[in-house]
């Protein structure tokens, strides 16, 4: 077999992989739908979608309430990963996320200031929730406000330190414990509704999420796909050395720059939207790496579909697992994503 062969069975075994991906949101989507509190057989789900139903109480659970939660656990999951698989590129670590670099604690104290000043957080007496942020697009803008100041923040810091990816690293660090105890304190001040209010929010809810909040995110997250995988290469060849990267033309400034500031705003949108959602944007790129590798071409929608599996199929069981109650999709990501990654890390050294 001959290098140009071997290199094509290579690029069919990946692509293959993202098909197969492809294939398992379709029907990742399809069960989603079917399961809940009332359960609707997969083949009226599917007639339901191509507008061949006569069954009008079907018709309107599936499109009006677990529609929207589906394609917006799509896109956030997709959002996320690839927001993730970026920030480990461009930061050369492991450990690259939202988490790391404080982004979501800047987002946590944005919508616990919101909270607390602007009084976004109410009783509801009349509905099935007894507290609920009141003003909904006020608290996102001010979460989202919060997560790109904290990016600038460590856009200036790296720039004095020549972008350094540790230097960013730890300036997320800083940033995050700052903004984490600025939380507690806020927390500390609020009365009893506006803690509880504060506690909802940091509950990622895909539930929150109607069409419009899904539009904005699609339009936040299409763009960004686009960019990441444009750069695809150069982040190949990032991963080879600064000097190499440096030695091929590549502005290392520029791509690290641009790439962190795009994954924030992506980032920043969703989880404002939300709430906080962990371990999605870290756990499925180290999973995709296992199968497709570290070819950034093949790894940055790989690990985009992994995402959007993952957050779909995790919302779909954190619906119906203690109903009639609904579990918050956070708490289920966090308790799966936790001892996946400690086995994938695991596995990883004994190789």
């Amino acid at each position: 077999m001959n290098l140009n062969q071997r290199y094509k069975k290579y690029r069919q075994k990946k692509v293959s992989t993202i098909i197969l991906l492809t294939g398992l949101i379709i029907a990742s989507l399809i069960v989603s739908l079917s399961i809940g509190a009332a359960e609707i057989s997969p083949v009226e789900v599917i007639k339901i979608l191509l507008g061949q139903s006569n069954q009008y109480k079907w018709e309107m659970i599936v499109v009006n309430i677990r529609l929207p939660q589906a394609i917006a656990a799509i896109v956030a999951g997709f959002g996320l990963a690839i927001a993730g698989v970026a920030m480990q590129a461009i930061l050369n670590n492991p450990l690259g996320a939202p988490f790391t670099l404080g982004i979501t604690h800047a987002a946590a104290f944005g919508a616990a200031l919101s909270v607390v000043l602007l009084g976004t957080g109410t009783v509801q007496n009349n509905s099935g929730e007894a507290v609920k942020i009141d003003n909904h697009y006020l608290t996102t803008v001010v979460a989202f406000l919060f997560c790109v100041a904290e990016a600038a923040f460590i856009l200036m810091v790296a720039k004095l330190k020549k972008t350094s990816p540790e230097v960013m690293v730890l300036a997320g660090i800083a940033m995050g414990f700052l903004f984490f105890a600025g939380t507690m304190f806020l927390q500390y001040l609020a009365d009893d509704i506006q803690l509880a209010a504060m506690v909802f929010w940091t509950f990622g809810d895909l539930s929150r999420a109607d069409w419009k909040e899904v539009f904005i995110m699609t339009v936040a997250t299409v763009p960004g796909f686009m960019y990441f995988q444009y750069n695809s290469w150069n982040y190949n060849v990032l991963s080879s050395g600064e000097e190499a990267a440096k030695s091929m033309g590549i502005r290392v400034d520029l791509l690290r720059t641009g790439g962190l500031f795009i994954s924030v705003v992506l980032t920043a949108v969703i989880i404002s939207f939300l709430g906080i959602i962990g371990f999605v944007g870290l756990i499925c790129p180290h999973m995709m790496r296992r199968i497709v590798g570290d070819d950034h071409r093949f790894l940055v929608p790989a690990s985009a579909l992994c995402g959007a599996i993952l957050l779909l199929l995790s919302d779909t069981i954190a619906r119906v697992i203690l109903l009639p109650h609904v579990l918050p999709v956070a708490v289920l990501t966090s308790f799966l994503g936790a001892p996946l990654f400690v086995y994938l890390l695991v596995k990883g050294y004994r190789r």
